[in-house]
């Protein structure tokens, strides 16, 4: 029996996740990918790379499913077949449902996918109603958007990790970002909608198709606008009642209960408005935070809940004893980056856990983002008490350089 992963670029939850998760398992990882160089590279001197790394068209469902029995042969009939990219979940569900292997419906897949549908979804179900529309490649942006609300937000109907995604104050400026990105991208479907003013947070769950258990929430801190690049998170497991009911309430419309998923939220009062639903795990090393604080490897949960084992015990958030904070020190030009302080992981008084992970190495260039992308390093720190974390966390931001010379 073998794991068949789908996956575009290298990642560390592949890397450090998944692949370890998997060889603690016992089972053998062929990795599917268009970038065969990239996670060939990637994996060299890995402690347990997978037994194979193989072309794949892996955004065509079909094309998996196939891959996969083809390979059958080779390397072993599939237990489990999985992603964690953003952009494979619906290929990647598809495909494990024509080979009869547990996996999340398709459908919602790409409900959540495809921010449009997200909203009418929701609105059809009298969950949630968001003033939104979309902008097709050939049609004038404030045409179609004349009877939106302003301040709105504008962004790539299928796109991810903040990238283009941006605050714009009225229509002319809306029809001016809508520009920019098209000229960044090519032609494109953008989705506009009204800005869901409140505290940004997350819900993080993982399910088994019956049972749907939240292992953590996070309260998540923005840059300047008109971009929503995340410049830190807090740990804040404790969610009004009635905003959780409605959070399940839209997520049980939009048909998630299978995996791993990282809803975003504002808290409007008793409501719960949903930013996105990413269907896979909470991403830019969080989910090894989450885990650190929680005792859980998220990977190997998954990973058993796409074998078809029923969702084990896991702890509830709000009773945990500890706090975490995480910050991202982020770029602010574009360039190469010339310092940066080593990769850490320290214990340090007062029972606090302190980690530095490099997300760019010196000798590196790179253009400036405004997301996520423009991220050099995240520093994060584990411990009983929350003044304490925090210190911890800026006093080591405080003692180290990062540069980059553009």
């Amino acid at each position: 029996m073998c794991l068949y992963l789908t996956a575009l670029k290298p990642t560390t939850a592949v890397t450090d996740g998944l692949l370890p998760a998997a060889a603690r398992l016992g089972l053998p990882v062929v990795l599917l990918t268009d970038r065969v160089p990239a996670h060939l590279a990637a994996y060299r001197g890995h402690p347990c790379p997978p037994v194979a790394v193989v072309e794949a068209e892996v955004t065509d469902a079909g094309a998996v499913a196939g891959r996969v029995l083809a390979l059958g042969e080779r390397y072993g009939a599939p237990s489990a077949l999985l992603s964690n990219s953003d952009h494979l979940q619906a290929a990647t569900a598809l495909a494990a449902g024509l080979l009869g292997l547990p996996g999340k419906d398709w459908r919602a897949a790409m409900r959540c996918k495809n921010k449009l549908l997200t909203r009418r979804v929701l609105a059809a179900a009298g969950v949630d109603t968001v003033a939104s529309v979309e902008i097709g490649p050939g049609e004038d942006a404030a045409e179609v958007a004349a009877k939106l609300p302003f301040p709105a937000v504008v962004k790539p109907r299928e796109g991810v990790a903040s990238e283009d995604v941006l605050l714009v104050g009225d229509l002319a400026e809306l029809a001016a970002q809508a520009a920019a990105i098209r000229r960044r991208r090519g032609p494109c479907a953008l989705v506009a909608e009204e800005y869901l003013a409140g505290e940004l947070h997350t819900y993080d769950t993982l399910g088994d198709g019956e049972r749907l258990h939240r292992f953590g929430s996070w309260r998540t801190s923005l840059g300047r606008p008109p971009f929503f690049t995340e410049t830190g998170r807090d740990w804040a497991p404790c969610l009004p009642r009635q905003a959780e009911r409605h959070l399940r309430a839209q997520l049980s419309a939009l048909g998630v209960g299978f995996g791993a998923c990282h809803t975003e939220f504002v808290l409007d009062g008793d409501r719960a408005r949903v930013i996105e639903v990413n269907y896979r795990l909470i991403g830019d090393t969080m989910e090894f935070v989450c885990g650190d604080l929680l005792g859980v490897d998220l990977f190997e949960q998954v990973v058993r809940l796409h074998l078809g084992e029923p969702l084990g015990a896991l702890p509830d958030p709000s009773a945990v004893d500890g706090h975490a904070r995480v910050r991202y020190l982020a770029a602010d030009r574009a360039g190469m980056l010339t310092e940066a302080p080593p990769d850490l992981a320290d214990e340090l008084p007062g029972g606090i856990r302190l980690g530095h992970r490099r997300l760019r190495e010196p000798g590196v260039s790179a253009p400036l983002h405004g997301t996520n992308r423009d991220y050099l390093s995240v520093v994060h720190a584990i411990g009983p008490v929350p003044e304490a974390v925090s210190a911890a966390v800026d006093e080591f931001v405080s003692r180290h350089v990062w540069t980059v010379a553009g």
